[in-house]
């Protein structure tokens, strides 16, 4: 059964999921956009493994940094869309904590390739922007989500909840 408490719950967590993707967004703003980009908030994809309330958050908290970062508009609603996807992927595989960043490595590196094309007019062959894209990805959400995965296991509250699911 859920409550209201439960629903709360659920939305601040999410809320705040999304406002620390906007900060470690434009806080790294200079390696967060562009072509070949680190975006340092994609170690957060790794949330989905301890919360359903981290799909929604990552998806309003990578639209609201696009459109604080000056992103076109194909790049605001693709780009949420594929961490959108990625973030869902993520919920679905929580269970294999190595697995869990995949989906949004994948969703991003299949979408925003166009987004870099057709959106601001990368002139780069499409899998040379998916490659660039492949390794800072990679270095996001697997390199640094891992280090925060780690960190949040560590944390008895966290591994019981992951655990208990």
């Amino acid at each position: 059964m859920i409550n209201r408490h439960s629903i709360t719950h659920y939305v601040v967590l999410g809320a705040i999921i999304a406002a620390a993707y906007v900060a470690l967004t434009l806080l790294f703003a200079p390696i967060s956009y562009g072509p070949m980009q680190v975006r340092v908030a994609e170690a957060l994809t790794i949330l989905p493994m301890f919360t359903p309330a981290a799909v929604p958050g990552l998806f309003l908290g990578c639209f609201l940094a696009n459109l604080f970062g000056d992103a076109v508009a194909l790049d605001a609603i693709f780009g949420s869309l594929a961490t959108l996807l990625g973030a869902a992927g993520s919920w679905l595989l929580r269970r294999n904590r190595w697995l869990v960043p995949l989906p949004a490595i994948l969703a991003n590196v299949v979408i925003i390739p166009f987004v870099l094309r057709y959106g601001y007019g990368v002139d780069l062959p499409l899998p040379l922007l998916a490659m660039h894209l492949a390794v800072g990805e990679f270095l996001s959400c697997y390199v640094l989500g891992e280090i925060l995965a780690s960190a949040l296991l560590s944390r008895c509250f966290f591994r019981n909840q992951h655990e208990s699911e």
